[in-house]
Protein backbone atom coordinates (compact mmCIF):
# COMPACT_ATOMS: atom_id res chain seq x y z
CA UNK A 1 0.00 0.00 0.00
CA UNK A 2 2.90 2.34 0.82
CA UNK A 3 4.34 1.91 -2.67
CA UNK A 4 1.01 2.93 -4.25
CA UNK A 5 0.98 6.12 -2.23
CA UNK A 6 4.59 6.83 -3.25
CA UNK A 7 3.69 6.34 -6.89
CA UNK A 8 0.63 8.58 -6.54
CA UNK A 9 2.67 11.28 -4.83
CA UNK A 10 5.45 11.00 -7.41
CA UNK A 11 2.99 11.34 -10.28
CA UNK A 12 1.32 14.27 -8.56
CA UNK A 13 4.67 16.05 -8.06
CA UNK A 14 5.68 15.35 -11.65
CA UNK A 15 2.37 16.70 -12.97
CA UNK A 16 2.64 19.80 -10.78
CA UNK A 17 6.21 20.41 -11.98
CA UNK A 18 5.21 20.15 -15.65
CA UNK A 19 2.27 22.53 -15.19
CA UNK A 20 4.46 24.95 -13.27
CA UNK A 21 7.11 24.94 -16.03
CA UNK A 22 4.50 25.54 -18.73
CA UNK A 23 2.85 28.42 -16.87
CA UNK A 24 6.21 29.99 -15.97
CA UNK A 25 7.49 29.81 -19.54
CA UNK A 26 4.26 31.42 -20.74
CA UNK A 27 3.94 33.84 -17.86
CA UNK A 28 3.07 36.82 -20.02
CA UNK A 29 -0.10 35.07 -21.18
CA UNK A 30 -1.53 34.82 -17.67
CA UNK A 31 -0.09 38.08 -16.29
CA UNK A 32 -3.42 39.95 -16.75
CA UNK A 33 -5.13 37.32 -14.59
CA UNK A 34 -2.41 37.65 -11.93
CA UNK A 35 -3.01 41.39 -11.82
CA UNK A 36 -6.77 40.86 -11.44
CA UNK A 37 -6.17 38.47 -8.53
CA UNK A 38 -3.80 40.89 -6.83
CA UNK A 39 -6.31 43.70 -7.17
CA UNK A 40 -9.08 41.52 -5.72
CA UNK A 41 -11.19 41.64 -8.89
CA UNK A 42 -10.98 37.86 -9.44
CA UNK A 43 -11.32 35.18 -6.76
CA UNK A 44 -8.67 32.49 -6.66
CA UNK A 45 -11.42 29.84 -7.00
CA UNK A 46 -12.57 31.45 -10.26
CA UNK A 47 -8.99 31.63 -11.43
CA UNK A 48 -8.41 27.95 -10.71
CA UNK A 49 -11.69 27.01 -12.40
CA UNK A 50 -10.74 29.02 -15.49
CA UNK A 51 -7.24 27.53 -15.66
CA UNK A 52 -8.65 24.04 -15.14
CA UNK A 53 -11.24 24.53 -17.87
CA UNK A 54 -8.60 25.84 -20.26
CA UNK A 55 -6.29 22.93 -19.39
CA UNK A 56 -9.03 20.40 -20.13
CA UNK A 57 -9.73 22.07 -23.47
CA UNK A 58 -6.01 22.12 -24.29
CA UNK A 59 -5.74 18.38 -23.53
CA UNK A 60 -8.62 17.68 -25.92
CA UNK A 61 -7.06 19.83 -28.65
CA UNK A 62 -3.71 18.08 -28.29
CA UNK A 63 -5.44 14.69 -28.41
CA UNK A 64 -7.07 15.77 -31.69
CA UNK A 65 -3.66 16.72 -33.09
CA UNK A 66 -2.28 13.27 -32.29
CA UNK A 67 -5.09 11.67 -34.29
CA UNK A 68 -5.61 14.13 -37.15
CA UNK A 69 -2.29 15.99 -37.19
CA UNK A 70 -1.81 19.77 -36.97
CA UNK A 71 -4.50 21.96 -38.46
CA UNK A 72 -3.46 23.61 -41.74
CA UNK A 73 -5.53 26.46 -43.08
CA UNK A 74 -6.68 25.78 -46.64
CA UNK A 75 -5.19 22.29 -46.86
CA UNK A 76 -7.13 19.05 -47.27
CA UNK A 77 -5.09 17.24 -44.62
CA UNK A 78 -4.96 13.46 -44.09
CA UNK A 79 -7.62 10.74 -44.02
CA UNK A 80 -9.09 12.11 -40.76
CA UNK A 81 -10.37 15.66 -40.72
CA UNK A 82 -11.80 18.03 -38.16
CA UNK A 83 -15.55 18.47 -38.15
CA UNK A 84 -16.29 21.34 -35.77
CA UNK A 85 -17.22 20.97 -32.10
CA UNK A 86 -20.20 20.03 -29.95
CA UNK A 87 -21.18 20.30 -26.29
CA UNK A 88 -19.75 17.51 -24.15
CA UNK A 89 -18.87 16.70 -20.55
CA UNK A 90 -15.94 15.00 -18.83
CA UNK A 91 -15.66 13.49 -15.35
CA UNK A 92 -13.66 15.10 -12.59
CA UNK A 93 -13.19 13.77 -9.07
CA UNK A 94 -16.61 14.86 -7.84
CA UNK A 95 -18.60 16.17 -10.78
CA UNK A 96 -18.87 16.64 -14.52
CA UNK A 97 -17.60 19.69 -16.37
CA UNK A 98 -18.90 20.91 -19.71
CA UNK A 99 -16.36 21.18 -22.52
CA UNK A 100 -16.33 21.90 -26.22
CA UNK A 101 -15.78 18.45 -27.64
CA UNK A 102 -13.84 18.49 -30.94
CA UNK A 103 -15.33 16.28 -33.64
CA UNK A 104 -13.33 14.15 -36.05
CA UNK A 105 -14.53 12.27 -39.12
CA UNK A 106 -13.02 9.92 -41.67
CA UNK A 107 -12.80 11.53 -45.05
CA UNK A 108 -15.00 8.75 -46.43
CA UNK A 109 -17.56 9.20 -43.61
CA UNK A 110 -17.92 7.98 -40.05
CA UNK A 111 -17.15 9.56 -36.67
CA UNK A 112 -13.69 9.16 -35.11
CA UNK A 113 -13.31 9.15 -31.31
CA UNK A 114 -11.08 11.66 -29.53
CA UNK A 115 -9.00 9.43 -27.19
CA UNK A 116 -8.64 11.94 -24.32
CA UNK A 117 -12.37 12.73 -24.32
CA UNK A 118 -13.34 9.04 -24.23
CA UNK A 119 -10.88 8.38 -21.40
CA UNK A 120 -12.24 11.24 -19.28
CA UNK A 121 -15.88 10.54 -20.09
CA UNK A 122 -15.93 6.78 -19.42
CA UNK A 123 -15.00 6.97 -15.76
CA UNK A 124 -17.07 4.33 -13.85
CA UNK A 125 -16.00 5.79 -10.50
CA UNK A 126 -18.20 8.82 -11.20
CA UNK A 127 -21.34 6.70 -10.98
CA UNK A 128 -20.16 5.27 -7.66
CA UNK A 129 -19.60 8.78 -6.26
CA UNK A 130 -23.02 9.91 -7.41
CA UNK A 131 -24.54 6.80 -5.79
CA UNK A 132 -22.84 7.60 -2.47
CA UNK A 133 -24.07 11.18 -2.60
CA UNK A 134 -27.65 10.08 -3.27
CA UNK A 135 -27.49 7.45 -0.52
CA UNK A 136 -26.28 10.04 1.95
CA UNK A 137 -29.50 11.97 1.50
CA UNK A 138 -28.66 14.30 -1.36
CA UNK A 139 -31.73 14.70 -3.50
CA UNK A 140 -31.16 14.07 -7.19
CA UNK A 141 -33.10 17.25 -7.77
CA UNK A 142 -30.52 19.29 -5.81
CA UNK A 143 -27.30 17.42 -6.55
CA UNK A 144 -25.80 20.41 -8.36
CA UNK A 145 -25.91 22.33 -5.06
CA UNK A 146 -23.32 20.07 -3.47
CA UNK A 147 -20.68 19.89 -6.17
CA UNK A 148 -17.77 22.19 -5.47
CA UNK A 149 -17.88 24.10 -8.72
CA UNK A 150 -20.36 26.67 -9.96
CA UNK A 151 -23.59 25.26 -11.37
CA UNK A 152 -22.92 26.35 -14.93
CA UNK A 153 -19.70 24.33 -14.99
CA UNK A 154 -21.55 21.10 -14.14
CA UNK A 155 -23.24 18.88 -16.67
CA UNK A 156 -25.44 17.35 -13.96
CA UNK A 157 -29.22 17.19 -14.08
CA UNK A 158 -31.84 15.29 -12.09
CA UNK A 159 -32.26 12.74 -14.85
CA UNK A 160 -28.54 12.19 -15.35
CA UNK A 161 -27.90 11.73 -11.63
CA UNK A 162 -30.79 9.27 -11.42
CA UNK A 163 -29.42 7.45 -14.43
CA UNK A 164 -25.94 7.32 -12.90
CA UNK A 165 -27.39 5.95 -9.66
CA UNK A 166 -29.42 3.29 -11.46
CA UNK A 167 -26.26 2.10 -13.18
CA UNK A 168 -24.21 2.26 -9.96
CA UNK A 169 -26.79 0.47 -7.78
CA UNK A 170 -27.38 -2.14 -10.49
CA UNK A 171 -23.66 -2.90 -10.45
CA UNK A 172 -23.73 -3.24 -6.67
CA UNK A 173 -26.76 -5.53 -6.79
CA UNK A 174 -24.99 -7.66 -9.38
CA UNK A 175 -21.82 -7.65 -7.26
CA UNK A 176 -23.82 -8.83 -4.24
CA UNK A 177 -25.47 -11.58 -6.30
CA UNK A 178 -22.08 -12.82 -7.53
CA UNK A 179 -20.42 -13.06 -4.12
CA UNK A 180 -19.09 -16.46 -3.06
CA UNK A 181 -18.60 -17.72 0.50
CA UNK A 182 -17.13 -21.18 -0.14
CA UNK A 183 -13.90 -20.38 1.70
CA UNK A 184 -15.58 -18.81 4.75
CA UNK A 185 -16.81 -20.65 7.80
CA UNK A 186 -20.05 -18.88 8.73
CA UNK A 187 -21.50 -20.30 11.98
CA UNK A 188 -24.07 -17.50 12.46
CA UNK A 189 -26.76 -16.21 10.09
CA UNK A 190 -29.09 -13.30 10.90
CA UNK A 191 -32.25 -12.88 8.81
CA UNK A 192 -34.69 -9.98 9.08
CA UNK A 193 -36.85 -7.73 6.91
CA UNK A 194 -37.06 -3.98 6.27
CA UNK A 195 -39.99 -1.99 4.84
CA UNK A 196 -39.70 0.30 1.81
CA UNK A 197 -43.13 1.90 1.44
CA UNK A 198 -45.48 -0.91 0.42
CA UNK A 199 -42.52 -3.17 -0.39
CA UNK A 200 -40.43 -5.31 1.93
CA UNK A 201 -36.92 -6.67 1.53
CA UNK A 202 -35.41 -9.57 3.46
CA UNK A 203 -31.72 -9.34 4.22
CA UNK A 204 -29.32 -12.03 5.40
CA UNK A 205 -26.07 -11.23 7.20
CA UNK A 206 -23.54 -13.88 8.12
CA UNK A 207 -20.85 -13.80 10.81
CA UNK A 208 -17.64 -15.71 10.14
CA UNK A 209 -15.58 -17.57 12.72
CA UNK A 210 -13.51 -14.45 13.43
CA UNK A 211 -16.57 -12.30 14.12
CA UNK A 212 -16.62 -10.34 10.86
CA UNK A 213 -20.03 -9.63 9.31
CA UNK A 214 -20.88 -10.17 5.65
CA UNK A 215 -23.98 -9.26 3.63
CA UNK A 216 -25.04 -12.63 2.24
CA UNK A 217 -28.02 -11.66 0.12
CA UNK A 218 -31.32 -9.81 -0.25
CA UNK A 219 -34.73 -10.75 -1.60
CA UNK A 220 -37.90 -8.77 -2.18
CA UNK A 221 -40.76 -9.97 -0.01
CA UNK A 222 -41.76 -10.55 3.61
CA UNK A 223 -40.37 -13.09 6.06
CA UNK A 224 -43.92 -14.46 6.28
CA UNK A 225 -43.77 -15.47 2.61
CA UNK A 226 -42.38 -19.02 2.56
CA UNK A 227 -41.68 -18.99 -1.19
CA UNK A 228 -39.56 -15.84 -0.87
CA UNK A 229 -37.64 -16.91 2.22
CA UNK A 230 -37.03 -20.37 0.80
CA UNK A 231 -35.68 -18.78 -2.37
CA UNK A 232 -33.34 -16.57 -0.33
CA UNK A 233 -32.06 -19.52 1.71
CA UNK A 234 -31.58 -21.68 -1.39
CA UNK A 235 -29.54 -18.85 -2.88
CA UNK A 236 -27.35 -18.81 0.25
CA UNK A 237 -26.59 -22.48 -0.38
CA UNK A 238 -25.88 -21.69 -4.04
CA UNK A 239 -23.28 -19.03 -3.10
CA UNK A 240 -21.37 -21.33 -0.80
CA UNK A 241 -23.10 -21.90 2.57
CA UNK A 242 -22.76 -25.64 3.10
CA UNK A 243 -26.16 -26.97 4.34
CA UNK A 244 -24.41 -29.88 6.06
CA UNK A 245 -22.56 -27.50 8.38
CA UNK A 246 -24.52 -26.76 11.53
CA UNK A 247 -24.98 -23.08 12.30
CA UNK A 248 -27.03 -20.80 14.52
CA UNK A 249 -29.86 -18.85 12.84
CA UNK A 250 -31.19 -15.69 14.49
CA UNK A 251 -34.57 -14.72 13.05
CA UNK A 252 -37.48 -12.36 13.73
CA UNK A 253 -39.88 -15.16 14.71
CA UNK A 254 -41.65 -15.75 11.38
CA UNK A 255 -43.13 -19.25 11.12
CA UNK A 256 -42.57 -19.31 7.36
CA UNK A 257 -38.90 -18.43 7.81
CA UNK A 258 -38.54 -21.07 10.51
CA UNK A 259 -40.06 -23.71 8.22
CA UNK A 260 -37.83 -22.65 5.32
CA UNK A 261 -34.69 -23.07 7.48
CA UNK A 262 -35.75 -26.64 8.30
CA UNK A 263 -36.48 -27.33 4.63
CA UNK A 264 -33.23 -25.94 3.19
CA UNK A 265 -30.66 -26.41 5.96
CA UNK A 266 -32.27 -29.23 7.96
CA UNK A 267 -34.16 -29.36 11.24
CA UNK A 268 -31.06 -29.93 13.35
CA UNK A 269 -29.86 -26.32 13.20
CA UNK A 270 -30.46 -24.30 16.38
CA UNK A 271 -32.69 -21.27 15.83
CA UNK A 272 -32.81 -18.27 18.15
CA UNK A 273 -35.95 -16.13 18.04
CA UNK A 274 -35.26 -12.41 18.41
CA UNK A 275 -36.07 -11.48 22.00
CA UNK A 276 -36.63 -7.83 21.15
CA UNK A 277 -39.26 -8.76 18.59
CA UNK A 278 -40.88 -11.09 21.10
CA UNK A 279 -41.00 -8.42 23.82
CA UNK A 280 -42.49 -5.84 21.44
CA UNK A 281 -45.11 -8.31 20.21
CA UNK A 282 -46.19 -9.31 23.72
CA UNK A 283 -46.36 -5.85 25.31
CA UNK A 284 -48.36 -4.62 22.32
CA UNK A 285 -51.34 -6.57 23.68
CA UNK A 286 -51.33 -5.06 27.20
CA UNK A 287 -52.11 -1.63 28.61
CA UNK A 288 -49.40 1.05 28.59
CA UNK A 289 -49.29 1.02 32.38
CA UNK A 290 -48.38 -2.68 32.41
CA UNK A 291 -45.86 -2.59 29.57
CA UNK A 292 -42.72 -1.51 31.54
CA UNK A 293 -43.30 -4.18 34.19
CA UNK A 294 -43.90 -6.95 31.65
CA UNK A 295 -40.83 -5.90 29.68
CA UNK A 296 -38.66 -6.08 32.83
CA UNK A 297 -40.03 -9.53 33.72
CA UNK A 298 -39.22 -10.92 30.26
CA UNK A 299 -35.72 -9.42 30.18
CA UNK A 300 -34.96 -10.81 33.64
CA UNK A 301 -36.18 -14.28 32.61
CA UNK A 302 -33.91 -14.31 29.54
CA UNK A 303 -30.87 -13.98 31.83
CA UNK A 304 -31.72 -17.21 33.68
CA UNK A 305 -30.89 -20.76 32.72
CA UNK A 306 -33.25 -22.15 30.09
CA UNK A 307 -35.48 -24.30 32.31
CA UNK A 308 -35.86 -21.67 35.00
CA UNK A 309 -36.42 -18.83 32.53
CA UNK A 310 -39.04 -20.76 30.56
CA UNK A 311 -40.80 -21.70 33.80
CA UNK A 312 -40.92 -18.05 34.90
CA UNK A 313 -42.43 -16.91 31.60
CA UNK A 314 -45.00 -19.72 31.56
CA UNK A 315 -46.09 -18.54 35.01
CA UNK A 316 -46.31 -15.00 33.61
CA UNK A 317 -48.42 -16.28 30.72
CA UNK A 318 -50.88 -17.92 33.11
CA UNK A 319 -51.17 -14.62 34.97
CA UNK A 320 -51.87 -12.79 31.68
CA UNK A 321 -54.33 -15.40 30.38
CA UNK A 322 -57.48 -14.07 32.04
CA UNK A 323 -57.19 -10.36 31.20
CA UNK A 324 -54.82 -10.42 28.20
CA UNK A 325 -55.21 -13.79 26.44
CA UNK A 326 -53.60 -12.54 23.21
CA UNK A 327 -50.51 -11.43 25.15
CA UNK A 328 -50.33 -14.84 26.84
CA UNK A 329 -50.60 -16.66 23.51
CA UNK A 330 -47.91 -14.45 21.98
CA UNK A 331 -45.60 -15.06 24.92
CA UNK A 332 -45.96 -18.85 24.70
CA UNK A 333 -45.60 -19.02 20.89
CA UNK A 334 -42.03 -20.13 20.10
CA UNK A 335 -41.04 -19.60 23.75
CA UNK A 336 -38.41 -22.35 23.77
CA UNK A 337 -36.59 -20.84 20.82
CA UNK A 338 -36.09 -17.56 22.65
CA UNK A 339 -33.84 -19.55 25.03
CA UNK A 340 -31.72 -21.37 22.41
CA UNK A 341 -28.54 -19.48 23.28
CA UNK A 342 -29.11 -20.29 26.96
CA UNK A 343 -29.30 -24.01 26.17
CA UNK A 344 -26.06 -23.74 24.19
CA UNK A 345 -24.39 -22.53 27.42
CA UNK A 346 -22.87 -19.45 25.76
CA UNK A 347 -21.17 -16.74 27.84
CA UNK A 348 -23.23 -13.59 28.65
CA UNK A 349 -21.30 -11.35 26.23
CA UNK A 350 -22.13 -13.61 23.30
CA UNK A 351 -25.75 -13.92 24.41
CA UNK A 352 -26.14 -10.15 24.24
CA UNK A 353 -25.50 -10.03 20.50
CA UNK A 354 -27.00 -13.42 19.61
CA UNK A 355 -30.30 -12.91 21.42
CA UNK A 356 -31.69 -10.37 18.96
CA UNK A 357 -31.50 -9.46 15.28
CA UNK A 358 -29.94 -6.10 16.19
CA UNK A 359 -26.84 -7.03 14.20
CA UNK A 360 -28.92 -6.95 11.02
CA UNK A 361 -31.29 -4.23 12.21
CA UNK A 362 -28.37 -1.87 12.68
CA UNK A 363 -27.37 -1.99 8.99
CA UNK A 364 -31.01 -1.84 7.92
CA UNK A 365 -31.35 1.33 9.98
CA UNK A 366 -28.45 2.57 7.88
CA UNK A 367 -30.47 1.55 4.83
CA UNK A 368 -33.45 3.56 6.13
CA UNK A 369 -31.17 6.54 6.75
CA UNK A 370 -29.79 6.39 3.23
CA UNK A 371 -33.18 5.86 1.59
CA UNK A 372 -35.29 8.06 3.85
CA UNK A 373 -35.73 10.74 1.19
CA UNK A 374 -37.42 8.31 -1.21
CA UNK A 375 -41.21 8.55 -0.99
CA UNK A 376 -42.20 6.75 -4.17
CA UNK A 377 -40.94 3.18 -4.45
CA UNK A 378 -41.95 2.47 -8.02
CA UNK A 379 -41.03 -1.20 -8.33
CA UNK A 380 -39.50 -4.21 -6.66
CA UNK A 381 -36.41 -3.79 -8.86
CA UNK A 382 -35.93 -0.27 -7.53
CA UNK A 383 -36.30 -1.50 -3.93
CA UNK A 384 -33.77 -4.29 -4.46
CA UNK A 385 -31.25 -1.96 -6.09
CA UNK A 386 -31.50 0.66 -3.34
CA UNK A 387 -31.41 -1.83 -0.48
CA UNK A 388 -28.45 -3.74 -1.97
CA UNK A 389 -26.55 -0.53 -2.62
CA UNK A 390 -27.27 0.83 0.87
CA UNK A 391 -26.34 -2.47 2.55
CA UNK A 392 -23.10 -2.70 0.59
CA UNK A 393 -22.29 0.90 1.58
CA UNK A 394 -23.14 0.24 5.24
CA UNK A 395 -21.11 -2.99 5.20
CA UNK A 396 -17.92 -0.96 4.88
CA UNK A 397 -18.52 0.31 8.44
CA UNK A 398 -19.30 -3.10 9.94
CA UNK A 399 -17.46 -4.01 13.11
CA UNK A 400 -16.90 -7.44 14.55
CA UNK A 401 -19.67 -8.71 16.79
CA UNK A 402 -19.46 -8.34 20.53
CA UNK A 403 -17.70 -11.31 22.13
CA UNK A 404 -16.07 -12.41 18.86
CA UNK A 405 -13.12 -13.80 20.80
CA UNK A 406 -15.53 -16.30 22.44
CA UNK A 407 -16.97 -17.66 19.19
CA UNK A 408 -14.94 -20.81 19.69
CA UNK A 409 -17.39 -21.68 22.49
CA UNK A 410 -20.29 -21.46 20.03
CA UNK A 411 -18.32 -23.56 17.53
CA UNK A 412 -17.70 -26.22 20.18
CA UNK A 413 -21.40 -26.24 21.15
CA UNK A 414 -22.47 -26.60 17.50
CA UNK A 415 -19.99 -29.42 16.91
CA UNK A 416 -21.17 -31.18 20.06
CA UNK A 417 -24.79 -31.05 18.90
CA UNK A 418 -24.05 -31.80 15.24
CA UNK A 419 -26.95 -33.83 13.85
CA UNK A 420 -28.72 -34.22 17.20
CA UNK A 421 -29.98 -30.74 18.02
CA UNK A 422 -33.69 -30.66 18.70
CA UNK A 423 -34.82 -27.53 20.50
CA UNK A 424 -38.26 -28.89 21.37
CA UNK A 425 -36.88 -32.18 22.71
CA UNK A 426 -34.16 -30.56 24.79
CA UNK A 427 -36.58 -27.95 26.14
CA UNK A 428 -38.86 -30.71 27.36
Amino acid sequence: MGKCYQIARARSRRTARIVNEVLTENGQAIMPLVELIESGQVLIQDFMASVGQAALQAVLDLSVQKVAGPAHQGRRGGPIRRHGTQQGAVCLATHKVRVEKPRLRHRGGGEVAVPAYEAMRDNPAFGERVGKAVLHGVSTRHYSAVVPDVAEACGVSKSSVSREFIESSSRQLEELAQRRFDDLEIPIVYIDGVHFGDHRVIGAIGVDSKGYKHVLGVAEGATENQVVVRGLLENLVAVGLDPSQQRLFIIDGSKALRAAIDSVFGSNNPVQRCRQHKIENVIGYVSKELQPQLKSVMRAAYKLEAKEGISKLKTQARWLQQEYPSAAASLLEGLEETFTINRLNLPPELRRCLGTTNVIESPTSGVRLRTGRVTNWQSGDMVLRWSASALMTTEKNFRRIMGYDQLWILKAALDENQGVWDGQKIAA
